[in-house]
Protein backbone atom coordinates (compact mmCIF):
# COMPACT_ATOMS: atom_id res chain seq x y z
CA UNK A 1 0.00 0.00 0.00
CA UNK A 2 1.23 3.70 -1.10
CA UNK A 3 2.20 5.86 2.05
CA UNK A 4 -0.80 8.26 2.34
CA UNK A 5 -0.98 11.34 3.98
CA UNK A 6 -3.79 13.81 5.47
CA UNK A 7 -4.61 16.94 3.60
CA UNK A 8 -4.69 19.64 6.11
CA UNK A 9 -7.57 19.55 9.01
CA UNK A 10 -10.09 17.32 5.99
CA UNK A 11 -11.48 14.16 6.08
CA UNK A 12 -9.38 13.68 2.82
CA UNK A 13 -6.43 11.12 3.09
CA UNK A 14 -4.33 10.62 -0.21
CA UNK A 15 -1.30 8.60 -1.73
CA UNK A 16 1.64 10.95 -0.85
CA UNK A 17 2.57 11.24 -4.79
CA UNK A 18 -0.83 11.90 -6.95
CA UNK A 19 -1.55 11.69 -10.60
CA UNK A 20 -1.51 15.78 -12.13
CA UNK A 21 -4.14 15.23 -15.10
CA UNK A 22 -2.98 17.73 -17.36
CA UNK A 23 -0.93 16.12 -19.75
CA UNK A 24 -3.66 14.11 -20.62
CA UNK A 25 -5.14 16.90 -22.77
CA UNK A 26 -2.63 17.98 -25.29
CA UNK A 27 -0.75 20.09 -23.43
CA UNK A 28 2.46 18.34 -23.52
CA UNK A 29 2.24 16.97 -27.35
CA UNK A 30 -0.55 14.91 -28.53
CA UNK A 31 -2.45 12.46 -25.97
CA UNK A 32 -4.36 9.38 -26.51
CA UNK A 33 -7.93 9.07 -24.84
CA UNK A 34 -7.96 5.51 -24.25
CA UNK A 35 -3.99 5.04 -23.18
CA UNK A 36 -4.85 8.12 -20.82
CA UNK A 37 -7.51 5.94 -19.45
CA UNK A 38 -5.74 3.32 -19.25
CA UNK A 39 -3.15 4.75 -17.31
CA UNK A 40 -5.33 6.11 -14.85
CA UNK A 41 -6.73 2.81 -14.23
CA UNK A 42 -3.39 1.26 -13.87
CA UNK A 43 -2.71 3.97 -11.42
CA UNK A 44 -5.60 3.55 -9.07
CA UNK A 45 -4.96 -0.27 -9.42
CA UNK A 46 -1.13 0.88 -7.99
CA UNK A 47 -3.01 3.17 -5.06
CA UNK A 48 -2.54 6.19 -6.45
CA UNK A 49 -5.73 7.97 -5.16
CA UNK A 50 -5.54 11.24 -5.47
CA UNK A 51 -6.41 12.97 -9.40
CA UNK A 52 -6.35 16.59 -10.19
CA UNK A 53 -7.78 17.75 -12.93
CA UNK A 54 -9.15 21.45 -14.08
CA UNK A 55 -11.61 22.89 -16.58
CA UNK A 56 -9.69 24.31 -18.39
CA UNK A 57 -7.46 21.43 -19.08
CA UNK A 58 -8.40 20.95 -22.95
CA UNK A 59 -11.28 23.35 -21.76
CA UNK A 60 -13.41 20.49 -20.51
CA UNK A 61 -11.45 17.32 -22.02
CA UNK A 62 -9.60 16.53 -19.26
CA UNK A 63 -12.53 16.47 -16.72
CA UNK A 64 -14.71 14.97 -19.30
CA UNK A 65 -11.80 11.99 -19.88
CA UNK A 66 -11.55 11.66 -16.07
CA UNK A 67 -15.36 11.17 -15.91
CA UNK A 68 -14.93 8.40 -18.12
CA UNK A 69 -11.88 6.34 -16.59
CA UNK A 70 -13.73 6.79 -13.22
CA UNK A 71 -17.01 4.40 -14.28
CA UNK A 72 -16.66 1.97 -11.82
CA UNK A 73 -14.04 3.22 -9.47
CA UNK A 74 -14.94 6.85 -8.71
CA UNK A 75 -15.23 5.46 -4.32
CA UNK A 76 -11.54 4.46 -4.94
CA UNK A 77 -10.40 8.47 -5.58
CA UNK A 78 -10.12 11.68 -3.66
CA UNK A 79 -11.15 13.65 -6.70
CA UNK A 80 -9.87 17.25 -7.28
CA UNK A 81 -10.80 19.63 -9.54
CA UNK A 82 -10.30 23.45 -10.38
CA UNK A 83 -12.02 26.74 -11.66
CA UNK A 84 -11.23 30.46 -12.89
CA UNK A 85 -9.21 30.06 -15.75
CA UNK A 86 -11.68 31.28 -18.88
CA UNK A 87 -10.95 31.63 -22.58
CA UNK A 88 -10.02 34.97 -24.05
CA UNK A 89 -12.32 36.10 -26.28
CA UNK A 90 -9.47 37.59 -28.36
CA UNK A 91 -7.91 34.75 -28.29
CA UNK A 92 -4.59 36.22 -26.22
CA UNK A 93 -3.65 34.76 -22.79
CA UNK A 94 -6.44 33.41 -19.85
CA UNK A 95 -8.40 35.30 -18.44
CA UNK A 96 -9.66 34.82 -14.71
CA UNK A 97 -13.14 34.77 -12.90
CA UNK A 98 -13.57 34.80 -9.70
CA UNK A 99 -17.09 36.12 -9.41
CA UNK A 100 -19.88 34.65 -6.58
CA UNK A 101 -21.94 33.63 -9.57
CA UNK A 102 -19.30 32.12 -11.87
CA UNK A 103 -17.94 30.10 -9.10
CA UNK A 104 -21.69 27.92 -9.07
CA UNK A 105 -22.28 27.82 -12.70
CA UNK A 106 -18.29 26.18 -12.94
CA UNK A 107 -19.25 24.00 -10.37
CA UNK A 108 -22.10 22.65 -12.22
CA UNK A 109 -20.18 22.60 -15.25
CA UNK A 110 -17.91 20.56 -13.95
CA UNK A 111 -19.93 17.78 -12.36
CA UNK A 112 -21.39 17.36 -15.46
CA UNK A 113 -18.38 16.66 -17.19
CA UNK A 114 -16.89 14.43 -14.39
CA UNK A 115 -20.33 12.56 -13.93
CA UNK A 116 -20.23 12.87 -10.18
CA UNK A 117 -22.19 13.85 -7.43
CA UNK A 118 -19.81 15.72 -5.49
CA UNK A 119 -16.40 17.05 -5.84
CA UNK A 120 -13.98 16.02 -3.08
CA UNK A 121 -11.45 18.88 -3.49
CA UNK A 122 -12.26 22.57 -5.52
CA UNK A 123 -9.74 24.99 -6.09
CA UNK A 124 -9.66 28.15 -7.42
CA UNK A 125 -7.23 28.36 -10.03
CA UNK A 126 -6.44 31.49 -10.11
CA UNK A 127 -6.97 34.44 -7.52
CA UNK A 128 -9.07 37.03 -9.60
CA UNK A 129 -7.51 40.50 -9.00
CA UNK A 130 -10.69 42.09 -9.59
CA UNK A 131 -12.53 39.88 -7.01
CA UNK A 132 -11.96 40.38 -3.09
CA UNK A 133 -10.82 36.45 -2.04
CA UNK A 134 -13.68 36.47 0.38
CA UNK A 135 -16.53 36.64 -2.02
CA UNK A 136 -14.85 33.95 -4.05
CA UNK A 137 -14.19 31.99 -1.22
CA UNK A 138 -18.02 32.99 0.05
CA UNK A 139 -19.26 31.42 -3.77
CA UNK A 140 -17.01 28.15 -2.96
CA UNK A 141 -18.55 27.95 0.77
CA UNK A 142 -21.74 27.82 -0.99
CA UNK A 143 -21.29 24.76 -2.86
CA UNK A 144 -20.04 23.07 0.62
CA UNK A 145 -23.34 23.90 2.15
CA UNK A 146 -25.39 22.61 -0.85
CA UNK A 147 -23.10 19.34 -0.73
CA UNK A 148 -21.76 19.64 -4.41
CA UNK A 149 -18.40 20.47 -3.00
CA UNK A 150 -16.45 18.20 0.10
CA UNK A 151 -12.95 20.59 0.54
CA UNK A 152 -11.82 23.54 -0.51
CA UNK A 153 -8.66 24.81 -2.15
CA UNK A 154 -6.40 27.36 -3.55
CA UNK A 155 -4.00 27.15 -6.21
CA UNK A 156 -0.88 29.95 -6.67
CA UNK A 157 -2.34 32.03 -3.66
CA UNK A 158 0.05 34.53 -1.63
CA UNK A 159 0.23 33.41 2.14
CA UNK A 160 -2.13 36.97 3.02
CA UNK A 161 -4.38 35.62 0.16
CA UNK A 162 -4.77 32.37 1.98
CA UNK A 163 -4.66 33.84 5.61
CA UNK A 164 -8.04 35.57 4.30
CA UNK A 165 -9.72 33.00 2.43
CA UNK A 166 -9.18 30.64 5.18
CA UNK A 167 -11.52 33.42 7.99
CA UNK A 168 -14.21 32.44 5.19
CA UNK A 169 -14.21 28.97 5.33
CA UNK A 170 -11.59 26.27 6.27
CA UNK A 171 -9.17 25.78 3.34
CA UNK A 172 -7.32 22.30 3.25
CA UNK A 173 -4.75 22.65 0.43
CA UNK A 174 -2.53 25.23 -1.36
CA UNK A 175 -1.33 23.80 -4.85
CA UNK A 176 1.22 25.44 -6.66
CA UNK A 177 4.55 24.66 -8.54
CA UNK A 178 7.15 23.15 -5.96
CA UNK A 179 10.24 21.20 -7.05
CA UNK A 180 14.41 21.36 -5.58
CA UNK A 181 14.51 24.07 -9.33
CA UNK A 182 11.43 26.28 -7.80
CA UNK A 183 10.63 26.38 -4.60
CA UNK A 184 10.94 30.14 -3.43
CA UNK A 185 7.46 31.19 -3.61
CA UNK A 186 6.21 27.29 -1.76
CA UNK A 187 8.99 28.05 0.94
CA UNK A 188 7.75 31.31 1.51
CA UNK A 189 4.08 30.19 1.73
CA UNK A 190 4.68 27.04 4.20
CA UNK A 191 5.11 28.75 7.34
CA UNK A 192 1.36 30.43 6.93
CA UNK A 193 0.68 26.64 5.47
CA UNK A 194 1.51 24.98 8.84
CA UNK A 195 0.31 28.17 10.99
CA UNK A 196 -3.28 27.44 10.08
CA UNK A 197 -3.06 23.73 9.38
CA UNK A 198 -3.17 23.62 4.83
CA UNK A 199 -1.50 21.27 3.31
CA UNK A 200 0.73 21.72 0.63
CA UNK A 201 0.20 20.17 -3.02
CA UNK A 202 3.30 20.50 -5.07
CA UNK A 203 2.89 20.40 -8.71
CA UNK A 204 5.51 20.10 -11.61
CA UNK A 205 7.16 18.47 -9.18
CA UNK A 206 9.71 17.57 -12.06
CA UNK A 207 10.19 20.67 -13.05
CA UNK A 208 8.32 19.91 -16.27
CA UNK A 209 9.85 16.95 -16.73
CA UNK A 210 13.79 19.03 -16.39
CA UNK A 211 14.27 17.16 -12.79
CA UNK A 212 14.36 13.58 -14.46
CA UNK A 213 17.17 14.11 -16.69
CA UNK A 214 15.63 13.41 -20.06
CA UNK A 215 15.77 16.43 -21.43
CA UNK A 216 19.29 17.14 -22.36
CA UNK A 217 18.68 19.85 -25.35
CA UNK A 218 15.37 21.96 -26.62
CA UNK A 219 14.97 19.16 -29.98
CA UNK A 220 13.85 16.60 -26.83
CA UNK A 221 10.72 18.49 -26.32
CA UNK A 222 8.38 17.90 -29.24
CA UNK A 223 7.72 20.13 -31.29
CA UNK A 224 3.95 21.69 -30.11
CA UNK A 225 4.67 21.51 -26.62
CA UNK A 226 3.59 24.49 -23.93
CA UNK A 227 6.71 23.62 -22.09
CA UNK A 228 8.77 25.02 -25.59
CA UNK A 229 7.02 28.15 -24.39
CA UNK A 230 8.31 28.17 -20.78
CA UNK A 231 11.66 30.77 -20.14
CA UNK A 232 13.25 27.72 -18.50
CA UNK A 233 13.58 25.43 -21.65
CA UNK A 234 15.62 28.24 -23.81
CA UNK A 235 18.93 28.69 -24.50
CA UNK A 236 21.18 29.73 -22.07
CA UNK A 237 18.70 29.37 -19.56
CA UNK A 238 18.32 25.34 -20.55
CA UNK A 239 21.85 25.40 -20.49
CA UNK A 240 22.61 26.42 -17.09
CA UNK A 241 19.20 24.35 -15.59
CA UNK A 242 20.81 21.05 -17.05
CA UNK A 243 24.10 22.20 -14.72
CA UNK A 244 21.85 22.29 -11.92
CA UNK A 245 20.12 18.34 -13.26
CA UNK A 246 23.83 16.80 -13.67
CA UNK A 247 24.57 17.69 -9.89
CA UNK A 248 21.54 15.45 -9.04
CA UNK A 249 22.09 12.83 -11.46
CA UNK A 250 25.51 11.81 -8.78
CA UNK A 251 23.32 12.19 -6.08
CA UNK A 252 20.61 9.62 -7.37
CA UNK A 253 23.31 7.07 -8.66
CA UNK A 254 25.03 6.89 -4.88
CA UNK A 255 21.39 6.55 -4.02
CA UNK A 256 20.72 3.75 -6.62
CA UNK A 257 17.56 5.62 -7.81
CA UNK A 258 16.79 7.79 -11.08
CA UNK A 259 16.54 11.80 -10.58
CA UNK A 260 12.70 11.54 -10.98
CA UNK A 261 12.64 9.46 -7.84
CA UNK A 262 15.57 11.15 -5.65
CA UNK A 263 13.71 14.88 -6.88
CA UNK A 264 10.26 13.51 -5.81
CA UNK A 265 11.71 12.02 -2.50
CA UNK A 266 13.61 15.21 -1.53
CA UNK A 267 10.19 17.07 -2.04
CA UNK A 268 8.55 14.26 0.31
CA UNK A 269 10.89 14.72 3.02
CA UNK A 270 10.51 18.50 3.58
CA UNK A 271 6.97 17.69 5.78
CA UNK A 272 3.92 15.05 6.07
CA UNK A 273 2.10 18.19 4.83
CA UNK A 274 3.70 18.24 1.36
CA UNK A 275 2.31 15.99 -1.41
CA UNK A 276 3.31 15.72 -4.88
CA UNK A 277 1.03 15.63 -8.07
CA UNK A 278 3.39 14.70 -11.05
CA UNK A 279 2.05 14.17 -14.30
CA UNK A 280 2.65 11.92 -16.74
CA UNK A 281 1.24 10.16 -19.52
CA UNK A 282 3.45 6.88 -19.79
CA UNK A 283 2.84 3.90 -17.13
CA UNK A 284 6.37 3.57 -16.87
CA UNK A 285 7.17 6.76 -15.55
CA UNK A 286 4.17 6.38 -13.52
CA UNK A 287 5.23 3.08 -11.99
CA UNK A 288 9.27 4.91 -12.11
CA UNK A 289 7.30 7.58 -9.90
CA UNK A 290 6.22 5.92 -7.22
CA UNK A 291 9.64 4.16 -6.44
CA UNK A 292 10.15 7.39 -4.56
CA UNK A 293 8.35 6.39 -1.93
CA UNK A 294 10.86 3.69 -1.52
CA UNK A 295 13.90 6.18 -1.69
CA UNK A 296 14.89 7.11 1.94
CA UNK A 297 16.91 9.96 2.79
CA UNK A 298 18.67 11.43 6.02
CA UNK A 299 18.40 15.21 6.96
CA UNK A 300 22.03 15.36 5.97
CA UNK A 301 21.20 14.11 2.78
CA UNK A 302 17.97 16.84 2.53
CA UNK A 303 20.52 19.43 3.33
CA UNK A 304 23.03 18.36 0.97
CA UNK A 305 20.44 17.92 -2.30
CA UNK A 306 19.02 21.51 -1.36
CA UNK A 307 22.57 22.69 -1.16
CA UNK A 308 23.29 21.38 -4.77
CA UNK A 309 20.35 22.90 -6.28
CA UNK A 310 20.15 26.52 -4.11
CA UNK A 311 16.87 28.30 -4.01
CA UNK A 312 17.48 30.67 -6.35
CA UNK A 313 19.25 29.06 -8.77
CA UNK A 314 17.24 28.30 -11.64
CA UNK A 315 17.17 30.05 -14.95
CA UNK A 316 14.41 31.70 -15.91
CA UNK A 317 10.92 31.94 -14.36
CA UNK A 318 8.30 29.33 -14.13
CA UNK A 319 5.93 30.84 -16.27
CA UNK A 320 6.31 33.05 -19.35
CA UNK A 321 6.52 36.73 -18.75
CA UNK A 322 2.08 37.32 -19.26
CA UNK A 323 1.09 33.90 -17.20
CA UNK A 324 3.89 34.90 -14.22
CA UNK A 325 1.38 37.89 -13.48
CA UNK A 326 -1.47 35.44 -12.70
CA UNK A 327 0.45 33.66 -9.68
CA UNK A 328 1.50 34.30 -6.41
CA UNK A 329 -1.17 36.94 -5.83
Amino acid sequence: MLERRRLGGSALEVSAIGLGCMGLSGVYGPADDAESIRLIHQAIDLGVDHLDSSDMYGWGHNEELLGRALRGRRDRVVLATKFGQVRNPSGGGNLVDGRPEYVGQACDASLKRLGVDVIDLYYQHRVDPKVPIEDTVGGMKRLVEQGKVRFLGLSEAAPETVRRAHRVHPVVALQSEYSLLYRQEAEATLPTLRELGISFVAYSPLGRSLLTGQVQKPEDVPAGDRRLAHPRFQGDNLVRNLALVRRLEGFARDKGCTPAQLVLAWLLAQGRDVVAIPGTKRVDRLRENLGALEVRLTPDEVAEIAAAVPADAAAGARYPEAQMKAVHL
